[in-house]
C-alpha cells in the first residue's frame, strides 16, 4: 500500500473518530441539561490528557471533575485508568470518580 492510501485511512480514521467523540459529548451534555445540570463540552487532542482535564477545569472554574474508571470487576476494579490516576493525583480540583 502506498503512503499516500495509508494517510488517506489515517485521516478518514480520525475524522469518524472526532465525530464520534462530538456526538457522544452532545448526547452527554443533553442529558446533564435535561436533568437541569449545567453543562458544557470541550473537545481537544493532546499527548497529556490528564493535564488538558484539570487545565479547562481550572479554567472554566470547575468545583468538581467527573470521570469514569473501565468497568471492570475482581482485582481488576482496583486499578484505575491511567488518565483517572493521573488526574487524581495532579488536579487541585476534586475529582469523583464513577465505576
Amino acid at each position: 500500500m502506498e503512503t499516500v492510501q495509508l494517510e488517506g485511512v489515517r485521516k478518514t480514521y480520525e475524522h469518524q473518530a472526532k465525530e464520534l467523540a462530538g456526538s457522544y459529548l452532545a448526547e452527554a451534555a443533553a442529558r446533564a441539561q435535561a436533568l437541569g445540570v449545567p453543562c458544557t463540552t470541550e473537545m481537544r487532542e493532546s499527548d497529556t490528557p490528564y493535564q488538558v482535564i484539570i487545565d479547562i477545569a481550572l479554567t472554566q472554574g470547575c468545583d468538581l471533575i467527573a470521570m469514569t474508571s473501565h468497568g471492570r470487576s475482581g482485582m481488576a476494579a482496583l486499578l484505575l485508568g491511567s488518565q483517572t490516576q493521573k488526574v487524581l493525583a495532579h488536579s487541585t480540583v476534586p475529582v469523583l470518580v464513577y465505576r
